[in-house]
């Protein structure tokens, strides 16, 4: 069956209506509610991953780290406690830090934080450590190579960067003078300078 715009509309208002005047019985659904809270044992304040907001939240967890619990937090400027659709859903992540679930070798043995820097071989799917120095190193020798390549104007057209909307307006406006320096133009960012 075809639902038309203005058959939901009536539907709505019917459920609606109905809601307000209690003709639905609502008391099983809270007796069950009563019976299974939500169970945790650790909570963590955070924020949501999702959009660039940064809506506070707080994340509970029980005593295998598996995250049972997400609200927002009442104390946060952003949100207030409000969540949206996606942020109450965040508890299905499995990557909040403060994870302690299965862990590999090259993750902080708390979270899953890559804790090494990795480089893959040759086009296998296998990862080898370096340290810090060679990767540095490597990338910034990369870089150098690849602005080599300038277009007719002079700018370096085959390297771009995304930004992230999780940084504050220093860290975007370092990022910003950072990418200009090299004479990167494929620059986006949510929060341009």
């Amino acid at each position: 069956m075809a639902i038309t715009r203005r058959n939901f509309l009536k539907y709505t208002a019917v459920a609606g209506a109905a809601l307000y005047l209690g003709i639905f019985d609502l008391a099983p659904v809270k007796a069950y509610a009563d019976a299974n809270p939500p169970v945790w044992t650790a909570e963590a304040y955070n924020i949501c991953p999702y959009c660039g907001v940064g809506c506070g939240m707080i994340v509970g967890s029980n005593e295998a780290g598996q995250i049972t619990y997400v609200q927002g937090d009442p104390e946060n400027p952003h949100n207030l406690g409000s969540l949206c659709s996606k942020g109450q859903n965040a508890g299905q992540l499995n990557h909040i830090e403060g994870y302690a679930g299965p862990t590999a070798w090259y993750k902080a043995a708390d979270s899953e934080r890559v804790i090494y820097p990795l480089k893959r071989v040759g086009g296998t799917s296998v990862w080898t450590q370096m340290t810090w120095n060679d990767a540095l190193n490597e990338i910034a020798g990369l870089i150098n190579t690849t602005r080599g390549t300038v277009d007719a104007d002079g700018k370096c057209t085959s390297i771009a960067v995304l930004g992230t909307a999780k940084a504050t307006n220093e860290e975007c406006y370092l990022l910003t003078k950072l990418m200009r320096s090299l004479g990167i133009v494929y620059y986006e960012h949510c929060a341009r300078l």
